[in-house]
């Protein structure tokens, strides 16, 4: 079945920024952690890099269910606008590896020095507010 498709702002706000902020949690509790992402708008995923000994990489295995979130920072209220999102995290294989290192490295190509360990979240849920449009203006958008 295939996916609505992503309103133009959410676009947006994934081409421009690179950085988001990833959750997940585990017995030992929630936790949180910064990685730089690429997005594969083809199929609709972020692909991050993170080694399977942090505590996130490790909780991605044991539960691959997540949320994050991307922001621009401004001081500026009128100016506010980021993402919330829900996904599940997988670590690709094979021509999905291989299709997520070609954009990982096309986004951050200095990597290539880099022993990558890349994962890619399938989005399910998004929720855009962008205060430009309207202070507290959201967009949703859901996989199915």
């Amino acid at each position: 079945m295939e996916q609505p498709a992503l309103h133009k702002r959410i676009r947006s706000l994934f081409r421009r920024h690179h950085l988001l902020s990833i959750a997940t949690v585990s017995e030992q509790g929630p936790w949180c952690a910064s990685c730089f992402y690429a997005w594969d708008e083809e199929n609709n995923t972020l692909i991050i890099t993170t080694d399977t000994d942090t505590r996130h990489g490790a909780e991605f295995r044991a539960n691959p269910n997540v949320a994050g979130t991307i922001a621009l920072e401004t001081k500026r209220i009128g100016r506010i606008r980021g993402a919330q999102f829900t996904g599940t995290v997988s670590e690709p294989t094979g021509d999905d590896l291989r299709r997520a290192r070609s954009i990982y490295l096309r986004r951050f190509p200095y990597a290539a020095l880099a022993d990558l360990h890349l994962w890619t979240i399938s989005l399910n849920h998004i929720k855009l507010t962008d205060n430009r449009m309207g202070f507290g203006h959201k967009e949703i958008w859901n996989s199915k």
